[in-house]
C-alpha cells in the first residue's frame, strides 16, 4: 500500500490503472477506522481493482463548538489496518492540500439538508461534507464510491450532489457495522466510557423495538416512534432528534408506507451518536 500526500500523485497513480483497464474504488473516510470502515474497505477491494481510501478530517463539516479538535486521529494504526484490508492507496493529505489559500468554494444542497443533521449541525455541515466529496471525486475520479448506511443522511447527500452535478460515480451503500449489543460503530464510540457504553446500547434496542412494531402491523409514525422513544426514556437518553422520515428525499411521515428511515441523534456520555433503521412496509 502506497501512502500519498499530494493531488498530483494520486491522479497520476488513477491514470497508471486506467491505462492497464482497471476500475477505481473510492472510500471517504475521516480516519480512526474501525471495523464500520473496514467492511467499506473490503466491499471496495471485492469490487474494484484500484482501491483508494482517502483519510482526512475535514474541517469544514465542523462547527465551532464540536469536536474537531479531539477527533480520534492515529495515522500509523489506520494505515496497517487499510493495509490488511487490501488498500491499494491511502490517500492523507494535509488541509492545506485540500483547501489551499484563497479557496473560496461551497457546495449546498437544499431540501435534504435542511432537517435531522442537518438542523442539528447546522447548514455548514453538509455543506462541508458535499464540497469535500466533490473535491475527492474531482481529485480520484472513481467508479465506485462506498459509504456507510450508518450516516444515512449523508448518502442520501452524496447521490443528490452526484444527480445534480452529473458526475459519473456509482454511490454503493454498506450496511451498518454493529457492535455485539446491537451499537451502530463509530469512531466518536471511544467517547464512551463503560457506564455511558452501556447506556448507549439502548439506542439500537429503540430502533429495534420500533421495527418490531411495524412488522407486527403498527402504521401510525406517532405510535411507532413513541415505541422507541419510551425504551430511551428508560436508559436516560434524551434523543436530539427522533423521527421518521421517507427513505428517499427525508420528507416527513404521518403514515407508514413503503420504506421509511427512522432517525436518531442523541448525546450519550461524551459522544454524539447517531443510528438509523429503513422500516419496509410492503403494499
Amino acid at each position: 500500500m502506497r501512502i500519498i500526500r499530494t493531488i498530483a500523485e494520486v491522479r497520476e497513480a488513477v491514470r497508471a490503472a486506467r491505462i492497464q483497464g482497471g476500475s477505481v474504488g473510492l472510500v471517504p473516510t475521516m480516519g480512526a477506522f474501525h471495523a464500520g470502515h473496514l467492511a467499506l474497505m473490503h466491499e471496495a477491494r471485492r469490487s474494484t481493482d484500484l482501491v483508494v481510501v482517502s483519510l482526512f478530517v475535514n474541517p469544514t463539516q465542523f462547527g465551532p463548538n464540536e469536536d474537531l479538535s479531539r477527533y480520534p486521529r492515529d495515522e500509523a494504526r489506520d494505515a496497517a489496518l487499510a493495509e490488511g484490508a487490501g488498500v491499494d492507496i491511502l490517500f492523507a493529505p494535509a488541509p492545506a492540500e485540500i483547501y489551499p489559500d484563497g479557496f473560496a468554494t461551497t457546495i449546498h444542497i437544499a431540501g435534504i439538508t435542511d432537517v435531522l443533521d442537518g438542523a442539528s449541525r447546522g447548514a455548514h455541515h453538509f455543506d462541508g461534507v458535499a464540497t469535500v466529496v466533490a473535491k475527492l471525486f474531482g481529485i480520484v475520479a472513481p467508479d465506485i464510491a462506498f459509504f456507510g448506511q450508518k450516516d444515512a443522511q449523508q448518502v442520501l447527500v452524496v447521490r443528490r450532489l452526484v444527480r445534480d452535478l452529473d458526475i459519473d460515480v456509482r454511490i454503493q451503500a454498506v450496511p451498518t457495522v454493529r457492535e455485539p449489543d446491537g451499537l451502530a460503530m463509530s469512531s466518536r464510540n471511544v467517547y464512551l466510557d463503560p457506564a455511558a457504553r452501556r447506556q448507549a446500547s439502548a439506542v439500537n434496542r429503540a430502533l429495534a423495538a420500533a421495527a418490531v412494531a411495524v412488522e407486527q402491523g403498527e402504521r401510525e409514525a406517532a405510535v411507532v416512534m413513541d415505541v422507541a422513544r419510551r425504551v430511551l426514556d428508560d436508559a436516560g437518553i434524551v434523543p436530539e432528534y427522533l423521527e421518521l422520515r421517507t427513505a428517499d428525499d427525508l420528507r416527513p411521515v404521518t403514515t407508514l408506507t413503503g420504506d421509511t428511515l427512522l432517525a436518531v441523534a442523541a448525546h450519550v456520555g461524551a459522544a454524539r451518536l447517531i443510528d438509523n433503521r429503513l422500516l419496509r412496509v410492503s403494499a
